[in-house]
């Protein structure tokens, strides 16, 4: 197996804008768009200084300010694999499509509002067919594995992946992992075709099961390799992307030419970098039934209060979104806003308030939201964890329900009635909504592109409303959390006319300490770690 030559620099490289009749790396197997910095695949240590991880960065500069952080290839790591034309040139429902392919140097933006000095910014490589394709359709032998917990739209992901494989590219083996990670040594397989597939997208949860935890790096790539399997698709959130880049890892290793794609799956829409997981719109959705139903209850009682618990573990991006859908929501409290019970500016007494101007209150919250505020003996329960190593956490709802009712009766001065609403599977249990399900469609289909055209390592998602490959440690490195010093929460704060329960002291640390650094490049090229994700300025 010949190495990956190691760069010292990464000098600057002009993006050529001159339409290619094919990709660079099918003209010339392991050359890259440009200049890079990547890791041979055994793991050598060669690299620019610029990239303090060369085994997993492979970056791509040009001229001001632009920086690709591309995907891996088969053939940067596999010499000499030979190439094939893509058999959508051929397909009739692409007849009437003006260019089949994606032009070779088409990347997307990280970030779209910049001025007018400023650098080009973060790129990532944008999806959809290439004009050559690194496996024939006759030889590839495609799995699919569903990881974590349930999501709206993950059976419309398996139905798109199967279907286009089948429909766009010819291929007929499709095999579909049951129960998650460990399904690939300890459980059955079934065979996946279009009319397997057919109408699985009318429900919810997902055909092939789920798990957490179970993943044995080594038993998993055995299996891989023992059954011929040469693209692996990996729906899961951010545990299962960590686990998708483990297996990519040591099938690079092992020199296997097995692609490897993940589609970012969280209903608490967490994942940094994309725009939005899929399933999240559907969530927000099905979230309004629940509000509509406490908003109810509350209104038509006096001093009736409705109380409705939402999914979001570390993100309240379900939450803020629900109520501003809603409307009908008088406070939004969420993981990232802190906020406290007792005291001028608490929470009490706002509930006091709005309780005596309107007669009625909605409260909406996070799952994660005010964990820190329950008693010492709950606390002492931080340390347990669930198989994916996610922290079981309290019901926060069933608590201050009862917070809020303990309060008021030692008053002695209000009497009210409060309802509890916990809706928290229910709303990822649904099939997924129409938006949802479009967006489910691209997802599976740009990732069937990129593995057809021998990309690997790499998570599908839009990213600025364009469909994108984004390497895994990009997803991975960190959480997408709602920024409270942003304009969305200060919308959501205008609707519900809550207060922030933060003093101006709170909010300029706060601010201070998530102040990105300087945009992107010093002098020596070195890439910054400013790569925040979509907990971003929104409007």
């Amino acid at each position: 197996m010949g190495s990956i030559p190691a760069f010292s620099s990464v000098p600057a490289v002009k993006s050529s804008l001159a339409p290619e009749p094919r990709d660079r790396a099918a003209i010339n197997p392991g050359k890259l768009d440009g200049a890079a910095c990547f890791g041979s695949p055994m793991g050598a240590t060669g690299g620019s200084a610029g990239v303090s991880d060369t085994t997993k960065k492979k970056i791509v500069t040009g001229d001001f300010g632009y920086v690709l952080e591309d995907v891996p290839h088969l053939s940067d790591y596999i010499p000499n694999l030979p190439t094939y034309p893509n058999p959508l040139q051929d397909n009739p429902s692409y007849s009437v499509v003006k260019q089949y392919f994606v032009h070779v140097d088409d990347t997307v933006p990280q970030k779209v509002v910049v001025h007018k000095d400023s650098p080009r910014g973060v790129h990532f490589r944008r999806a959809g067919p290439r004009q050559q394709v690194y496996f024939e359709s006759d030889d590839v032998h495609a799995c699919i594995v569903t990881c974590g917990g349930l999501c709206p739209g993950l059976n419309t992901v398996i139905r798109e992946i199967v279907c286009g494989l089948y429909n766009m590219y010819g291929v007929k083996r499709v095999l579909g992992i049951e129960g998650g990670y460990r399904g690939f040594y300890a459980r059955n397989t079934v065979p996946l075709t279009p009319k397997v597939v057919n109408d699985i997208h009318k429900r919810g949860g997902t055909i092939l099961g789920t798990s957490r935890g179970g993943h044995d790096t080594k038993k998993i790539v055995d299996s891989i390799q023992d059954r011929g399997i040469n693209q692996v698709y990996i729906i899961g959130g951010d545990g299962s992307q960590r686990g998708a880049s483990v297996i990519f890892e040591e099938i690079r290793r092992r020199g296997l030419k097995v692609a490897v794609a993940g589609i970012p799956k969280t209903i608490d829409n967490d994942i940094p970098v994309i725009d939005r997981s899929f399933g999240f719109n559907t969530a927000v959705e099905e979230a309004q039934r629940a509000i509509n139903a406490a908003h109810v209850e509350a209104e038509s009682v006096e001093n009736g209060i409705g109380v409705v618990k939402l999914m979001g573990r570390y993100s309240g991006f379900i939450a803020m979104y629900a109520t501003l859908a809603s409307r009908d929501v008088d406070c939004c409290l969420i993981p990232e806003s802190p906020f406290y019970l007792e005291g001028a500016g608490g929470l009490f007494e706002y509930i006091d308030k709005r309780l005596k101007e309107n007669g009625h209150m909605v409260i909406v919250m996070a799952e994660g939201a005010g964990q820190e505020l329950m008693s010492k003996s709950i606390q002492s329960l931080d340390n347990h964890k669930d198989a994916s190593g996610n922290k079981l956490l309290q019901d926060v709802g069933l608590w201050i329900s009862q917070s809020i009712k303990d309060h008021f009766s030692q008053r002695g001065k209000m009497a009210i009635n409060l309802k509890y609403i916990d809706p928290t599977y229910m709303i990822r249990a649904v099939p997924s909504i129409a938006s949802d399900n479009v967006y489910c469609t691209l997802l599976a289909q740009s990732a069937v592109h990129g593995t057809m055209a021998g990309y690997t390592g790499f998570t599908v998602g839009l990213v600025n409303g364009r469909q994108t490959y984004i390497p895994f440690y990009r997803i991975t490195e960190k959480q997408n959390n709602v920024v409270i010093t942003d304009r969305m929460w200060a919308r959501l704060l205008s609707s519900t006319n809550q207060p922030s329960f933060w003093s101006p002291k709170d909010v300029i640390e706060h601010k201070r300490e998530e102040e990105p650094p300087a945009e992107l490049l010093d002098d020596q090229n070195f890439i910054k770690d400013d790569l925040v994700g979509i907990g971003k300025e929104t409007g």
